[in-house]
């Protein structure tokens, strides 16, 4: 039954606002009248093929400008509570109901209505899902549907809740580790850059009018002093503009698998971006393969979530070894971008037959280091960066005491 959102005025002249589910737009105003409110609008949710419609239609605009309602945290909660009340017992409809009388926003609660009234329809979870492709991805559809069609919908969604939690964790993570060094970087530039324009200046105009030679430190100083100001918004407008060109540049497929590949040649940070991605892609290919997905569309779909297109190409590379009858340990192997962690696992997987419970612990163990290399990394970066910070502030307030000092033993 399709479900209807509402606005309409009660007794007291109040107006609320809701979903409700009926036949037709008719039918949802005849509701609202017998309960003895006044519909001001009716309109569909925006489920099966009119929504459809709709979203192809106007959909551009909402991709373009709106958000998902679900972000990534949120969307790992309502996961994890939908899997809980299913693996409960309790039916996917009565499911979807108590969590649209749970959603705290109305937008949720729409989205939830919609997916319900799919349901009802007749519809499969997944199809409902895919009706949205805005809120949920193509893994996503992709685990559900394996879930339905091996009747285990509530352990799939299980696992996925965990996917999503530990993906999320390991973001949030690495973004700690680099967040405080990011801001002590930012805060050193825009002191430095400070000393440099305005103060040191000031001192060049006391002795200014001095017969004696100013220190070399000093003379080095203004020196710099005097580019900054000259050409500081000229190499600001060059930084940003090369920013920009950058990322247009990137746009390009061919452009961006090369630069990804160089990125992955980097000493630290390539390493980082290496055990990240094969941890995404071990973490991924486990779940799709632990949930009954055919291992080359689980395969297909764990590379297109990759963020390195580097590593994606050797991924699809593989794929297409695996379709032609090499083991999944072999084609990975061959692919020197992937850690041998992964395919020693992997092998290990296929001889005892446990290839997801093997690729887990792959990515489990890859996503550990990943993490420990990262804590590291920040915590040999954050004293280094406050020592050069202080470095350079030293030389900065040396290049203005120097003429200091000299002057009052001229004075004596």
């Amino acid at each position: 039954m399709p479900a209807y959102s509402f606005e309409a005025l009660d007794a007291q002249g109040g107006t609320l606002k809701g979903v409700l589910e009926a036949d037709t737009a008719k039918a949802a105003r005849s509701q609202l009248r017998a309960q003895s409110l006044v519909p001001l609008q009716v309109s569909p949710v925006g489920a099966g093929a009119a929504g459809a419609a709709n979203e192809r239609n106007f959909g551009l605009g909402m991709r373009l400008f709106g958000r998902p309602v679900f972000n990534a945290t949120g969307l790992a909660i309502w996961t994890r509570q939908i899997a809980g009340l299913v693996t409960s017992g309790l039916p996917l409809e009565r499911a979807l109901t108590a969590l649209t009388d749970e959603a705290e926003k109305e937008e949720e609660r729409n989205l939830v209505a919609s997916l319900r009234a799919e349901v009802n329809a007749g519809s499969s979870f997944a199809k409902a899902l895919a009706q949205h492709p805005r809120e949920f991805s193509d893994i996503y559809i992709a685990v559900v549907n394996a879930g339905e069609q091996s009747g285990h919908l509530g352990l799939v969604l299980e696992r996925l809740a965990d996917d999503l939690e530990e993906r999320q964790t390991l973001k949030a993570r690495l973004v700690g580790a680099a967040l405080y060094p990011a801001i002590v970087t930012l805060v050193a530039i825009a002191i430095v850059l400070f000393l440099v324009a305005y103060v040191v200046p000031q001192v060049a105009n006391v002795f200014a009018g001095s017969k004696h030679a100013l220190p070399f430190l000093t003379v080095a100083m203004l020196a710099v002093s005097a580019m900054v100001r000259q050409y500081g918004w000229i190499a600001l407008i060059v930084l940003v503009l090369g920013a920009f060109g950058l990322r247009a540049a990137l746009r390009n497929e061919a452009f961006r698998e090369r630069f990804d590949a160089a990125w992955l040649q980097l000493p630290v940070l390539g390493r980082l971006a290496r055990g990240y991605n094969a941890s995404r892609f071990a973490n991924t290919l486990a779940m799709l393969a632990g949930a009954g997905v055919p291992i080359l569309k689980a395969l297909q779909a764990a590379a297109e979530t990759l963020s390195n297109r580097a590593m994606r190409a050797d991924a699809l590379d593989a794929t297409i070894l695996v379709r032609e009858g090499a083991p999944l340990a072999s084609a990975i192997a061959q692919k020197k971008r992937f850690p041998g962690l992964l395919s020693m696992f992997a092998r290990l997987g296929e001889q005892t037959g446990q290839l997801p419970v093997m690729l887990q612990r792959a990515a489990t163990q890859l996503s550990t280091e990943v993490q420990r290399r990262a804590m590291q990394l920040a915590t040999i970066l954050e004293p280094l960066l406050i020592v050069t910070m202080g470095l350079v502030v030293m030389l900065i307030v040396l290049a203005v005491l120097l003429p200091i000092i000299q002057l009052n033993q001229w004075v004596k």
